[in-house]
């Protein structure tokens, strides 16, 4: 006998698109919704903003004046700095002569490679957030590392302002000059967000390193100073609200 074949039972196509969907609509609540797929490439951070820095107006220039070139090459090597660096906290009476102050600058906030403005010390991403500014006898200054010099910012002798806000150490009042290391935490924010402070600290200790080893290579002494208030001395130097205060280095012939 021959063996009967019945043809398959078909659905139109419109049944089956409806059974597909309510199949589908039926794992979705049994199981949740299928999770989106993963781009196969990673979309491009976006640039951080350039920052405009607030200029108080106490700190507008009363005048400019380059600063003489700076020496690249010393008469002691960097294994003798290392092994004869300490702190001095007590200075003799006097002055740094310009070429000691550019000398010194240079070495903490310089430019060593003119063509793509990286300084003698590192900074997270190239953000450079910290500001110079110098305390001495004459008066207040501030550096500027591009062109390699100085801004006259006050004619007054701030350092026992400035010694005041640092619990009254002798050292501050006494040195023949006082940097102290700024901060615009908003320059390092613009990429690196919440691990900015954490960026800024570290660029703070690489400048007071580059100082204290250039002033020992100089004949120099100094001592980096971390116990002072950040209001008192914003206050003090008439600093802009977006700059913070985070080190003192005392600098001078010590005694």
């Amino acid at each position: 006998m021959r063996s009967i074949v019945r043809p398959k039972a078909t659905l139109p196509a419109a049944w089956r698109m409806a059974l597909a969907a309510v199949a589908c609509a039926w794992l979705v609540v049994a199981f949740g919704a299928a999770p989106a797929p993963t781009p196969s490439k990673t979309p491009p951070k976006p640039k951080p903003a350039k920052v405009k820095t607030e200029t108080a107006e106490s700190l507008r220039p009363i005048a400019e004046f380059d600063l003489p070139p700076p020496q690249r090459k010393g008469k002691v090597s960097l294994e003798e700095v290392l092994a004869s660096r300490r702190s001095a906290r007590a200075f003799r009476p006097g002055t740094l002569t310009l070429a000691e102050m550019g000398q010194l600058l240079w070495a903490a906030q310089g430019i060593t490679d003119p063509e793509n403005g990286f300084r003698a010390a590192p900074s997270a991403g190239a953000t450079y957030p910290m500001e110079l500014y110098l305390l001495t006898p004459e008066g207040m200054y501030h550096y500027v590392p591009r062109g390699h010099r100085l801004e006259l910012l006050d004619r007054r002798d701030l350092r026992s302002a400035l010694a005041k806000a640092a619990a009254g150490q002798e050292c501050v009042r006494d040195a023949s000059l006082d940097v102290v290391i700024a901060s615009v935490p908003a320059r390092t924010e613009a990429k690196y967000g919440d691990r900015a402070a954490r960026y800024i600290y570290l660029e703070a200790g690489h400048i007071a390193q580059n100082l204290l080893l250039e002033a020992t290579a100089m004949g120099l002494g100094g001592v980096s100073v971390g116990a002072f208030l950040e209001e008192e001395v914003g206050q003090a130097l008439g600093l802009p609200k977006d700059q913070y205060p985070v080190y003192l280095v005392p600098l001078g012939h010590p005694q």
